[in-house]
């Protein structure tokens, strides 16, 4: 008899902690599911406008322009980048005489450089994407890819290079490269000439511009992309769509 009080009791106790726990976490489960479904329905009801795409096309770019830059360039690339073949045959032929540790240190300078100037450059991104006059964003929308990065290239590229120039001029003036330059090639003058004489601040505000559309290109796929990149009610409302 005293067992078979407890089973009841026990049974008792666990049928009123379930009573319980669906009293208290239903009204919970609904209430987070609404606005979940809310949204869906939302979104599913949607009409894409000129105005909200537009908008979104101008956020995406803006958080692209302000993607972490560090470790975008590195001394091979500034080496491949910005130096013609000949040239960086002329420097491998340096380096064989006894300068390696001097183009290592020049290169790996200008990386820094380049990516100081990169990070110093990107109002000057936001200021042209701000300013950049979009007239068809929903088709921009629609074509999916890069589009949005492909129009601001085209329509303010070469503002923004040529903005970025003396931003790069003022990196080699505070890293001092262009005197390391001329102790590098004062040795190769005597048998190339002036083939060594490069605009290296107009070089290096072109690698730096690439660089930085490209990690607007790889931005703007993701978001169209991966839902999780979508980080913005707006930016979810006019990329979740698959506008025809």
């Amino acid at each position: 008899m005293a067992l078979f009080f407890m089973s009841n009791a026990d049974n008792y106790s666990v049928n009123l902690i379930n009573n319980t726990m669906k009293r208290l976490v239903l009204p919970v489960l609904f209430a987070f599911l609404l606005p979940v479904s809310f949204s869906c329905s939302t979104l599913k009801n949607y009409m894409l406008t000129e105005q909200d795409a537009s908008a979104a096309i101008r956020q995406l770019l803006q958080i692209g322009a302000q993607s972490n830059m560090q470790g975008a360039f590195t001394k091979e690339n500034v080496m491949t980048t910005i130096f013609p073949e000949a040239l960086r045959k002329t420097l491998n032929t340096l380096q064989q005489l006894g300068l390696t540790n001097e183009v290592d240190r020049f290169t790996t300078t200008m990386a820094s450089a380049a990516e100081q100037t990169a990070t110093r450059s990107v109002p000057i991104f936001l200021s042209g994407i701000s300013r950049m006059s979009l007239t068809d964003a929903i088709r921009i929308v629609k074509n999916g890819g890069t589009s949005a990065t492909d129009y601001l290239r085209t329509s303010v590229g070469t503002e923004l290079r040529q903005s970025i120039n003396p931003v790069m001029k003022s990196a080699l003036d505070e890293y001092k490269l262009t005197e390391q330059w001329e102790k590098i090639i004062k040795p190769a003058r005597a048998l190339v000439g002036d083939r060594l004489n490069l605009d290296l601040a107009n070089l290096m505000a072109g690698m730096v511009s690439e660089k930085m559309f490209q990690k607007l290109a790889e931005t703007e796929v993701q978001v169209r992309t991966n839902a999780a990149a979508r980080t913005t009610p707006l930016l979810q409302k006019v990329f979740s769509g698959n506008w025809k």
